[in-house]
């Protein structure tokens, strides 16, 4: 009888081997991030004008995130200024202990401000960003020109390899906590699945 792994189990699973393949990496990768995990805040509650906590939705997705990295402890942390980008990190913050960064969003050094944060970071780090923010934040670590997310996607994880010695990063697309439900026809080109 074939077992059934649970989407976490499966991205903790990935989490587990990227981790393992780094530590045979070259001595020149740990002046820098071994790992970079970048999701987009949980679902936002529909009150609270332009700075709304999560919804229960949100708050479902935050402790499954936190199960997605159970088999990996953060050494950074890396939110916005806005509460669901702190409210999805929360639980994750609370099991490690690691206090998370904030970078003030709304300017137009954001996305250049959260990368030179993730640099300077070693170990795992994670950044909770927002739809229009975490693929332009892969960009800016190396990684390949993206779209943005979905306004109805929340599901969405970039596992991310720095390159080293001018190389690309390494980047894997994948999804924790529970399936986005249908996109809307609008979605179609944008990070989702």
């Amino acid at each position: 009888m074939p077992t059934r792994w649970s989407r976490s189990t499966v991205v903790a699973g990935v989490l587990g081997v990227l981790l393992a393949t780094v530590s045979f990496a070259p001595r020149a990768l740990f002046a820098q991030p071994s790992l970079v995990v970048l999701v987009r805040h949980g679902e936002k509650s529909t009150e609270g004008g332009s700075d709304p906590s999560l919804s229960d939705a949100g708050r479902v997705r935050a402790q499954a995130l936190a199960d997605a990295l159970a088999m990996t402890t953060p050494t950074a942390i890396i939110v916005s200024s806005l509460k669901r980008t702190a409210e999805t990190a929360a639980v994750v913050s609370s099991k490690t202990g690691v206090v998370p960064t904030v970078i003030a969003i709304g300017g137009a050094t954001h996305v250049a401000d959260v990368a030179a944060a993730v640099r300077k970071a070693t170990g795992v780090v994670l950044v909770v960003g927002h739809s229009n923010t975490v693929p332009a934040i892969v960009t800016a670590l190396g990684g390949p020109k993206l779209p943005d997310i979905c306004d109805a996607s929340y599901a969405t994880m970039f596992v991310l390899t720095p390159g080293a010695d001018g190389k690309s990063a390494q980047v894997v697309l994948t999804h924790y906590g529970l399936a986005d439900g249908p996109l809307p026809v609008a979605c179609a080109g944008m990070v989702a699945k």
